[in-house]
């Protein structure tokens, strides 16, 4: 009896302890290496993602996931054709559907035009590109560089800030001349 007394004694429930030590903790869901993970609306594919290193942290308050050894999305837009976008890091934020892409980020379309930028952020759900970074533009009319942008997933509603360097514009004759 001796003996089994200091053992019954310094039994304590710590439950409530670790709850309050884990409560801060920020460690991952989990970790996967070399994902494929495929985006469907209506049973068509909208998104293809892969990268080399996938962190999971939708087990947090505010939800992520990371991708710390870069990423490569394939999407495709109404008519089928494929566009890509490739960084060296990225973030996707489940609850606001926002893509956070980082270090040479370029985003090349189906039609040849790339656009580059050291970060982009996508708008999953509004179909939406921002960067208040420098980036660089270029397709078969335009080939410039400017500050902050602000488009559509098509570039067909794009907005810039400074312009940096020039843009070439030609004119055309007009078809309704006086004769």
């Amino acid at each position: 009896m001796v003996f089994t007394a200091p053992f019954f004694i310094s039994c304590e429930d710590n439950t409530y302890a670790l709850k309050e030590i884990n409560l801060d903790r920020q460690d991952p869901l989990g970790t996967a290496k070399n994902i494929r993970m495929v985006y469907t609306d209506s049973i068509k594919i909208q998104a293809i993602l892969t990268a080399p290193i996938h962190i999971d942290y939708t087990n947090l308050d505010f939800k992520y996931a990371e991708f710390p050894k870069g990423l490569k999305v394939i999407f495709f837009d109404d008519a089928g054709n494929e566009n890509e976008v490739l960084a060296n890091y990225g973030l996707l934020y489940n609850d606001t559907k926002l893509i956070d892409l980082k270090g040479n980020v370029r985003l090349i379309s189906y039609d040849g035009s790339v656009l580059t930028t050291n970060q982009l952020f996508w708008d999953a759900e509004n179909e939406w590109l921002f960067t208040e970074q420098e980036f660089t533009f270029q397709d078969k009319d335009f080939n410039f560089d400017a500050l902050r942008l602000d488009t559509n997933k098509d570039f067909t509603k794009f907005q810039t800030g400074n312009l940096i360097g020039t843009i070439s514009v030609s004119e055309s004759n007009d078809s309704l001349v006086n004769k």
